[in-house]
C-alpha cells in the first residue's frame, strides 16, 4: 500500500513526532507507516485523515500487489 503521509506532513508543516502525538502512536510507528513497513489500523488511518483534513483515500492507495492472496 502506498501512502502520502510524508507529503501531507510537509503541507501541514508537522514532524513525525507531532503527528504521532496527534494520533496517539509513537514516532517510530509513523516512520514505519511512511516507509511502507507497517499498515495502520482503520482507526489510525481515519485519525490521520482527520488531522490532514482529507479523505482516507487521498492518503492511502492500494497497489496491484495488494490484491493478491499471500
Amino acid at each position: 500500500m502506498k501512502n502520502r503521509i510524508k507529503v501531507e506532513r510537509a503541507i501541514k508543516s508537522i514532524t513525525q513526532a507531532q503527528l504521532a502525538e496527534l494520533v496517539q502512536v509513537s514516532r517510530q510507528t509513523i516512520n514505519a507507516i511512511e516507509l511502507g513497513k507497517y499498515v495502520p489500523s482503520t482507526v489510525l488511518a481515519l485519525k490521520m485523515a482527520h488531522v490532514f483534513e482529507t479523505d482516507i483515500g487521498e492518503i492511502f492507495q492500494l497497489e496491484d500487489g495488494d490484491w493478491k492472496n499471500s
